[in-house]
């Protein structure tokens, strides 16, 4: 999962950019970067870390322009610590080209061999994001007739990415001295919004992977990138926008609103927020239902994806709701710090618990989901230490059992908790007396009944079920088995610091 934004200003939008990626930090802390056009010219700076890390006053100052793009990166495909693979990504043809994308290509190797043999076109890394951007600029330099560039020709390029190109993808790009391109996969499994200001009579866009950032920045919500769009804004502040792709439906992402998404956005018309109260109802419906003679004296969140979905969990069944842990906001986020030692080791350094709510008493602890169990059982184990005589274990979001290959760096099918254990080999194995999971229409009906209008959604990682109909057994072997050999490489620390001029006679 990845963070994306893209500004068109009347003003320099440095600073936009960059308090706009501190709004999606939750949506990775590997990597962050930046890149600006002022007239015919890009200036980029990105390094590994965290926003607050990557970017000095002397980055900032270099990062000149009123149009710009923006990554936050969690590595799903090529290397967390490989700086390389940082993104924006650049290309020099045609006009000079760059791009920033959230999610995951599933045909990479396919598309890598035909770039090489076909297009002629070299990748430097293990990146998707750098394939994806290859393949537009050859699908765009195609269609480019003589020096200026129409929207047609764009809007064609983009068709053809989506005939190319499988998996899941939300993009923003800029191509030099002419605007933002901003394009969704035909699926929207990867969420992209827009929003708009005015300033000085004169509209300045903004898109990015979350409504939040558009609220922060004092831009308005105008929808969603439809599925399938592309939306496109010169520099001087016309947009345009069409469907590109034959065959389009909206499938949304479930864990982005069980997990990934910040509570106050809103995606594809419904709020997280609201989502997340409803999984709770629907979680103390099924308790109500089928563990009607559980014992419970306190409800408990696991800070802070969880705490909607069990403050209402704890209104419906009419129990004390109580902040029984206390989040050190200074600890990365364990899912996404790669390693399973640095996962485990992390956990007591994340959370601390308040003995007074335990001592004695049966507790509900809830969860937005369980992956691996790693976090799940010390925090169990938390639970106990501080005198519960009992400690069920909720998760708002049904079994994970099965790998995501949309943008979600989810283990191996040997890794997942749940692969082959039911909910009682579950509870022995986290050490609960209990767990209860949310059922996967539930989960559907929570987020649906926010938005009628939503039909399907991606939730393979539930019921193994991949949308985009090319994931076989033999593919997630393979991915299966290239995760366990991948060897994380060091130098993740560097910086890159570039001013790519683009040659003004593609521009003229």
């Amino acid at each position: 999962m990845c963070g994306i934004l893209g500004v068109v200003g009347q003003s320099p939008v440095n600073q936009l950019l960059y308090d706009g990626l501190q709004v999606l930090q939750h949506r990775g802390q590997d990597a962050a970067g930046i890149v600006t056009a002022n007239g015919k010219t890009f200036h980029m700076h990105k390094g590994s870390g965290m926003v607050r890390d990557v970017f000095r006053t002397r980055n900032m100052r270099s990062l000149l322009g009123n149009a710009g793009i923006a990554h936050v990166r969690y590595p799903t495909a090529g290397s967390a610590s490989c700086l390389a693979e940082a993104q924006p990504f650049y290309v020099n043809s045609p006009f000079g080209l760059v791009l920033a994308h959230n999610g995951n290509l599933t045909n990479t190797d396919e598309l890598k061999a035909d770039m090489f043999r076909h297009d002629l076109r070299h990748i430097n890394t293990n990146s998707d994001s750098e394939v994806l951007l290859n393949v537009f600029a050859h699908e765009l330099a195609q269609r480019v007739k003589g020096p200026e560039l129409t929207v047609d020709a764009v809007f064609g390029a983009v068709g053809a990415v989506h005939r190319r190109v499988r998996g899941a993808y939300a993009v923003v790009a800029m191509i030099a001295g002419y605007g933002l391109v901003a394009f969704r996969d035909p699926n929207g499994i990867r969420p992209l919004v827009m929003g708009s200001t005015e300033v000085s009579g004169r509209a300045e866009y903004m898109f990015a992977s979350e409504s939040v950032a558009l609220d922060c920045s004092g831009f308005t919500l105008l929808r969603d990138v439809q599925p399938g769009e592309c939306v496109y804004v010169t520099f001087d502040g016309d947009m345009h926008s069409q469907v590109c792709a034959e065959h389009t439906r909206l499938t949304p992402c479930l864990f982005e609103y069980v997990y990934f998404a910040r509570p106050d956005s809103v995606i594809d018309g419904v709020s997280v927020y609201q989502s997340r109260l409803n999984m709770g109802e629907m979680l103390a419906e099924k308790i109500r239902r089928d563990l009607p003679g559980l014992e419970i004296d306190v409800v408990i969140p696991i800070p802070d994806s969880s705490r909607q979905s069990a403050l209402q969990l704890a209104n419906a069944m009419g129990l004390p709701y109580r902040e029984g842990f206390i989040k050190n906001r200074y600890i990365g986020r364990t899912f996404i710090m790669p390693g399973q030692a640095v996962r485990k080791k992390s956990v007591r350094q994340k959370l601390n618990p308040v003995p007074l709510e335990f001592t004695g008493r049966n507790v509900l602890l809830v969860d937005d989901s369980i992956v691996r169990g790693t976090t799940s059982k010390e925090i169990v184990q938390m639970a106990r230490d501080s005198g519960a005589k009992r400690v069920y274990f909720a998760s708002a979001a049904p079994a994970v059992r099965f790998p995501n290959v949309y943008g979600i760096d989810m283990p191996t099918r040997a890794e997942l908790l749940a692969t082959g254990r039911d909910e009682q080999d579950i509870a022995r194995e986290i050490g609960a007396d209990a767990v209860i999971y949310q059922d996967l229409e539930a989960l559907k009906d929570a987020v649906r009944s926010v938005n009628p209008e939503l039909s399907l959604f991606e939730s393979s990682c539930f019921d193994g079920q991949y949308i985009t109909g090319d994931i076989t057994e033999a593919y997630l072997d393979a991915i299966e088995c290239a995760r366990l050999d991948l060897k994380l490489k060091d130098g993740s620390e560097q910086m890159i610091d570039l001013n790519l001029n683009v040659a003004e006679q593609n521009l003229m």
